[in-house]
């Protein structure tokens, strides 16, 4: 059982998902770069760690950053949010690489319906009815 999840955002949907894993009994950390550290998030979860300057580049999308976060801190699972690493399969493969459960899609589910003329096609091959 999953007892600690990193959620591997910041704002509004780090702090939806903070809030439904203290409704689960669930611990939650957060993460936070240099210009978020006052940020209700931050706050709001069990624990937080600083994961880097305030670029997005240098701070949120650094994949080793975050699986260090979790395994420093115990999580066994990381919540990607939205946007960011969310849609990203290298991280996903990165995660379950580390011994962590990626709260999501598998790495082969976004790539083959992330975009969405390969979408189209697999719902097509189904026989799903699609809008022209």
């Amino acid at each position: 059982m999953i007892t600690k999840v990193l959620v591997a955002n910041r704002g509004a949907i780090a702090c939806r998902i903070i809030r439904t894993l203290q409704r689960l009994g669930v611990a939650s950390v957060a993460v936070y770069s240099e210009a978020d550290a006052d940020s209700r998030h931050v706050a709001m979860a069990d624990e937080s760690v600083c994961i880097g300057p305030a670029s997005v580049a240098a701070s949120y999308l650094v994949t080793a950053r975050l699986i260090e976060a979790a395994r420093q801190t115990g999580a066994q699972a990381i919540h990607p949010g939205y946007g960011f690493l969310s849609e990203n399969g290298d991280f996903v493969e990165a995660c379950e690489a580390a011994g962590l459960f990626f709260l999501g899609p598998t790495a082969t589910q976004m790539r083959l319906f992330g975009l969405k003329h390969t979408a189209r096609a697999l719902a097509l091959e189904a026989g799903l009815p699609l809008l022209p």
